[in-house]
């Protein structure tokens, strides 16, 4: 018989397996290394083929360990935004700081963001990045008077100017900006709202315990609003994160960091339980982003959700969601009146985890994979070996069809 505390155990393990899936094995520093030199002399062929395999490169940016180096992703990084030679040929011009309507705001968030500088870097060569860095918004919003400056747009900016350098940083910042950033730098934050609202309808599919217990508590999702419009470049201190990231959500389709914010959540998924059902505490626990994710299992994840979910079939729900909508959920409401949510929410998962027991793994393995034969149906069709990851596979297709078109989301 196992003690409640062994029984508690055990039941965390096993649902953090089901919502996250298993971990990578451990691999062997000398089968890493083989890899990788495998991986180095696969990009350069994909890159030296006439025309460049952008379909391989993105494979390579999303599989496990992205492009590796900056070297590389200074070469992979403007063929995944299709900038084109001439354009990254081109030296920046001078930008006019002077009565400039985005200088002072500019100025005041750039000045903030030392953080985001490598620790050690001297203060001259730290300050002469912070120029170019203002330079580049700058350039980019005047060249575009469609876009507007948003609070955070630095923050993927300074990861750009880091890697690449001002000028190419230029080059690929403009074309982002103009695409997969587009809807954050309009006018109002509408658009920004309707990609937040992807959010909820994510995570309902994949563990509606864990959706009923956030919109009971009436949380929202503007405590993902920062990993969103700074593709977590803001709430993640080591950089080698946050380019592992940008290789990710480079490849794929503009929709996939709302994918992996929901993977994260669905990570903590004991957490959220283990707080109490009140807005302020699941905002504070949330918005706390863990330093030491498994990122690699969760980029796995998002993938793999993005084909079992695609945009296409979450776009009626987000336009139609209210994060506040906690009367909706009728079998709370009586419940509600008589005690904690948070109680009848923590009862009804110990009901569903003991039917899902006396079901044994056929039913685990459904909640687990929710339409496993669809996925492996659309997998086949995209004519892509499976070994390579489902974000991979998926990715292949769906960036290049989008990539050309300024109209992104459903």
């Amino acid at each position: 018989m196992l003690s409640d505390e062994d029984a508690s155990r055990s039941e965390g393990t096993m649902k953090k397996s089901r919502i996250v899936g298993a971990s990578s094995p451990v691999i062997g520093k000398q089968d890493w290394d083989t890899r990788r030199k495998k991986k180095i002399a696969d990009i350069g062929q994909a890159l030296g083929a006439s025309p460049v395999d952008v379909a391989a490169l993105r494979r390579m940016a999303i599989s496990e360990g992205g492009l590796l180096t900056d070297e590389i992703r200074c070469r992979v990084w403007p063929r995944l935004l299709n900038v084109p030679l001439h354009v990254l040929d081109q030296e920046p011009e001078t930008v006019e700081r002077e009565n400039n309507k985005d200088y002072n705001q500019v100025l005041l968030d750039v000045q903030r963001s030392l953080r985001r500088f490598p620790p050690g870097m001297p203060d001259e060569q730290r300050e002469g990045l912070q120029e170019e860095l203002i330079d580049i918004i700058l350039r980019v919003l005047k060249r575009n008077p469609q876009l507007h400056y948003y609070q955070g747009y630095h923050d993927i900016v300074v990861t750009f100017l880091l890697v690449l350098g001002e000028r190419l940083s230029t080059a690929l910042v403009e074309k982002l900006s103009t695409h997969h950033l587009r809807d954050f730098m309009d006018p109002t934050m509408d658009n920004t709202k309707h990609i937040l609202n992807y959010l909820m309808p994510i995570i309902e599919r994949v563990n509606p315990e864990v959706h009923d217990f956030m919109q009971q508590a009436e949380v929202g999702t503007v405590f993902a609003l920062s990993w969103l419009i700074t593709w977590f470049g803001h709430v993640l201190s080591d950089f080698r994160h946050v380019v592992r990231l940008y290789d990710f959500f480079l490849a794929c389709h503009p929709l996939m960091p709302i994918y992996f914010a929901a993977v994260i959540v669905l990570y903590r998924e004991e957490e959220v339980f283990d707080c109490e059902c009140d807005m302020a505490m699941v905002h504070h626990l949330l918005s706390q982003i863990p330093q030491d994710l498994p990122y690699e299992t969760l980029i796995s994840r998002a993938g793999d959700l993005f084909v079992q979910f695609p945009p296409s079939e979450l776009a009626r729900e987000a336009i139609s969601h209210d994060s506040m909508a906690s009367s909706t959920f009728k079998d709370f409401d009586l419940a509600s009146t008589q005690q904690r949510p948070d109680s009848v929410l923590r009862r009804r998962r110990r009901q569903k985890q003991a039917a899902l027991e006396s079901s044994a793994v056929s039913s685990v393995a459904a909640v687990a994979q929710p339409s496993t034969a669809r996925r492996f149906v659309r997998l086949a069709v995209m004519g892509l070996t499976v070994a390579l990851g489902a974000a991979a596979l998926a990715v292949v297709n769906t960036a290049l069809e989008w990539a050309p078109k300024l109209d992104l989301f459903p």
